[in-house]
């Protein structure tokens, strides 16, 4: 009954998040919603599994469509998973990661890392202020007190202008095994594309009540949905370097 334990302790957290990060969530999109209706772009970026959550909101039928994701290969697992966490803790990498995108002053980049204590998301966070973005960082409140692996000695969320905690423990895994004394079946990419989601609609939400028509993809396998598609795309292509 391992999978029912994994499945009240996700319905858990979702539900902690539901009842305890709605001001930050709602924050969030009313900072993002400003952005885009300027004409910005959200930026996301995260690194090993993180960059899973990134994918959950680009180019997706019933999402965002100025939706900038920064895909470093080289922290991503099929290119090595073990070279992956090695590249997240070393210093002075972020800004070259950055500097091959557009960004600019006032939009907004979500910054995603279950720890925040690892240097490449720090130093990312640090990047993005200095080009004038705000920042948002979905990370895991129970590594508030783990100490900085960044030799500034700062923790990702001691750099966001809004935190939203996934509200998962320490080490992230949910389910005990019996008769050891280990654990498994992590949360953070559940709880995190919930996070993401809940956001995704706040933003659009925010959108329509400021008088903006709300960009959103349609899925490409109904009737007209990649044809409708076609203008976003023809609209974003220069800008957003993954389209």
């Amino acid at each position: 009954m391992l999978g029912e334990t994994y499945s009240k302790k996700i319905v858990e957290h979702l539900e902690l998040v539901r009842k305890t990060q709605w001001d930050e969530i709602t924050r969030s999109a009313h900072l993002i919603a400003r952005s885009l209706k300027n004409g910005g772009l959200l930026h996301l970026f995260g690194c090993g599994h993180s960059h899973m959550l990134v994918e959950e909101v680009f180019y997706r039928a019933g999402g965002l469509v100025p939706i900038n994701p920064i895909f470093e290969t080289s922290v991503m697992l099929h290119e090595g998973a073990v070279k992956s966490s090695q590249i997240e803790r070393m210093e002075g990498y972020a800004v070259h990661i950055l500097n091959n995108y557009t960004v600019n002053p006032g939009e907004v980049i979500i910054i995603i890392s279950n720890s925040g204590i690892n240097s490449l998301p720090i130093e990312m966070a640090m990047e993005a202020r200095k080009k004038g973005l705000k920042v948002v960082a979905v990370t895991s409140s129970a590594y508030f007190q783990e100490p900085s692996r960044h030799s500034s000695g700062k923790k990702l969320y001691e750099l966001a202008d809004i935190v939203i905690d996934n509200t998962l423990p320490y080490g992230d895994s949910l389910v005990e095994v019996p008769n050891t004394n280990l654990k498994m079946a992590p949360g953070s990419t559940v709880v995190g594309a919930f996070i993401l989601n809940i956001l995704m609609t706040e933003i659009v939400e925010e959108l329509v009540r400021l008088n903006v028509d709300p960009p959103i993809f349609v899925s490409g396998n109904v009737e007209g949905g990649f044809e409708r598609n076609l203008k976003y795309i023809d609209q974003y292509k220069n800008r957003i370097k993954h389209l």
